[in-house]
């Protein structure tokens, strides 16, 4: 039999995060002391409110279909969300609910590009971004930034990138991987050279809630009519509320295009599970009491991890002012990202996320969301594998 596979399917690389997951968690199932830095999720549980709306949907039996693109409650409920913490109006008919942040972008970058098109990528970049972009026949763009500039693209990079074939700009605010946070008057001026181009922006602001040492978020789309105009803006629960299994998603889009992102969505996933989405309508209209706590303790680990990297011989380290990672520079260890993991998994049970996965060989990625004891425990492992390099 001849299993033909398309060329779009065979063109895309694994989720690399993912398969560093379940290489751990296989390890571990087989009695290994591994600590894991791969997983992008809180360790917290769901906050119990949310866990009880969405139980008592489902024992009250709303397990049927919804409209494709979400709840009216929910819609609204996240219409709300944007009017009150962003100052932005969006009518529920522009708001699509999806399985997952995740999701969200693809519905985005499959409703708006095509063949012919380019999107720019700031490199470190969400691993799935230019997978997603291949998939609809488009050509990723990357712009390569460092730990100098706190990975963070330009202005003046952004302008010299767009060409006529130029369709989306890709911002991604806090950063997975990298934890970097632009202020708003960087917002402001990347989104300048937007309008003035007529390019899109796909604003990814999933870990918004997620700050730290007074960094603050504003969204692209608030500076003003044209911003608004030219922006997406995709988000999820996944992160502050801990409810990654959930698969729920959320974007905003002005009318037209929220409308084509619906019709998209009605022929692939249809809508989200529907008694998730009553606990998503707790988590933005209920208490938000647990996010203060979670963050005190992100905060808490974050401060450690980046003081004990940038003590290991060969590494260093800029500080995360957002979501729950570090991005570490590996370069002065000799190794590139996907032999220093390897190895490190190998020889001491870590498992970190090569950097290369997110367009920065010289970098791997380590996940905070994990309690202090594994932090420490990593570490100082990965410390020690590091000094047996230079002997």
């Amino acid at each position: 039999m001849n299993y033909r596979i398309t060329q779009r399917a065979a063109s895309l690389s694994p989720s690399l995060t993912l398969a560093i997951d379940a290489k751990a968690k296989q390890m571990k199932a087989e009695g290994q002391d591994v600590v894991g830095f791969g997983a992008g999720e809180p360790d917290f549980d769901t906050p119990q409110h949310i866990k009880d709306a969405a139980a008592a949907a489902l024992a009250a039996g709303f397990t049927k279909y919804t409209p494709s693109s979400g709840t009216p409650e929910l819609r609204q409920a996240i219409a709300d969300k944007f009017k009150r913490e962003n100052n932005l109006d969006y009518k529920p008919s522009q708001i699509i609910v999806s399985c997952g942040g995740k999701h969200s972008c693809y519905n985005v970058i499959m409703a708006t590009c095509q063949e012919g098109d380019e999107v720019i990528i700031p490199a470190p970049y969400w691993l799935s971004y230019p997978e997603m972009v291949k998939l609809a026949g488009a050509t990723p763009v990357v712009l390569q930034t460092t730990d100098q500039s706190e990975f963070k693209v330009t202005p003046e990079q952004l302008r010299a990138a767009i060409t006529p074939r130029t369709r989306l700009f890709i911002l991604n605010s806090p950063s997975n991987p990298t934890g970097s946070v632009y202020a708003p008057e960087e917002i402001k001026a990347l989104g300048d050279v937007c309008v003035e181009k007529n390019v899109l922006i796909m604003s990814d602001e999933i870990y918004e809630h997620l700050l730290y040492d007074g960094a603050s978020h504003r969204s692209v789309a608030s500076f003003g009519p044209d911003y608004y105009e030219h922006t997406i803006i995709v988000h999820g629960f996944a992160k502050a509320w801990s409810m990654t299994g959930w698969r729920l998603g959320f974007l905003a889009a002005p009318a037209p295009i929220a409308q084509a992102i619906d019709a998209v969505q009605s022929h692939s996933t249809s809508n989200p599970n529907s008694f998730a989405q009553k606990g998503a309508v707790a988590a933005l209209n209920g208490p938000q009491d647990h996010l203060p706590k979670w963050l005190a303790e992100f905060d808490r680990r974050r401060r450690f991890a980046h003081e004990k990297l940038n003590s290991i011989p060969g590494v260093t380290c800029c500080n995360a002012r957002g979501a729950f990672y570090l991005f570490p520079n590996i370069s002065g260890t000799g190794l590139k990202s996907t032999e220093f993991c390897a190895r490190l998994l190998q020889a001491e049970k870590v498992a970190a996320v090569p950097g290369i996965a997110f367009g920065a060989d010289d970098y791997i990625r380590i996940s905070y969301a994990t309690s202090l004891a594994n932090i420490e425990k990593g570490l100082e492992r990965m410390d020690c594998f590091v000094r047996r390099l230079g002997k």
